[in-house]
């Protein structure tokens, strides 16, 4: 008699895990780690950067006075040296010392204000050539210095301040002539009034220029120091006229 055939277990409820052949992990390379130290906030690249400017340094101004040397120094034609002589008050300077470098010239550094003073040796009429030399050394000590020159101005009231660039007409100056052959343009002018003769006749007007000025002229220029100064204050300030 045939063995009977075992019938086939019924199908579990329940499904068996299948079990895929194993493979190979494949090595990822590393990937880089963030620097701490570099990391920014999110709103990092909208915030303003401040970079520091680096500034010029502060403009230096050579206030140079033209004139006469003895025996015609206190002259009308060299008020620009009674009124430079005058601003050693206001800016505190020490005395003016004669300095070679500088055209033989007299020179004084103010310690209150970016202002140096310097008297001018030469005679009026051939001033250029020692202001030139004087400038030129200064420049070399103080870069971006700037020229002031102090005159006396015969078209003006007495003790009335007036303000040019260099560039202006010399008005038959002899001393703004000579500076603009040696100078140039690049300067500006500080005009003191003296006033004129009535007479337009060259030789009255060389006498009233060189003669001794009196009492009352001469504290009518060292009055207008003051006015002087604010010229100055407003060149270092950056105006120009």
């Amino acid at each position: 008699m045939p063995s009977a055939i075992p019938a086939s277990p019924p199908p579990s409820p329940i499904s068996q895990p299948q079990h895929p052949p194993k493979q190979r992990k494949q090595k990822q390379p590393p990937q880089p780690q963030p620097n701490p130290a570099k990391i920014q906030p999110p709103d990092a690249q909208a915030l303003p950067l401040t970079i520091p400017l680096k500034m010029p340094p502060p403009t230096r101004l050579l206030v140079a006075s033209i004139g006469n040397p003895a025996p015609y120094l206190n002259t009308l034609h060299s008020a620009g040296h009674t009124v430079l002589r005058a601003l050693t008050i206001p800016l505190s300077t020490p005395p003016l010392v004669k300095s070679r470098p500088h055209a033989n010239g007299l020179l004084a550094h103010s310690p209150t204000h970016p202002i140096t003073l310097w008297h001018s040796p030469s005679m009026m009429n051939v001033s250029g050539p020692a202001v030139a030399t004087a400038f030129r050394a200064f420049q070399r000590e103080y870069p971006g210095a700037e020229l002031v020159v102090l005159h006396d101005e015969l078209e003006s009231a007495l003790g009335v301040v007036s303000v040019r660039g260099g560039d202006r007409g010399t008005k038959g100056h002899n001393g703004l002539r000579s500076l603009a052959k040696a100078v140039g343009g690049g300067y500006t002018r500080v005009g003191v009034g003296i006033g004129r003769p009535v007479a337009r006749e060259g030789g009255e007007v060389a006498k009233y220029v060189l003669r001794k000025m009196t009492v009352g002229e001469r504290e009518a220029l060292e009055g207008c120091v003051g006015g002087v100064l604010e010229e100055l204050e407003r060149l270092l300030e950056g105006e120009r006229k």
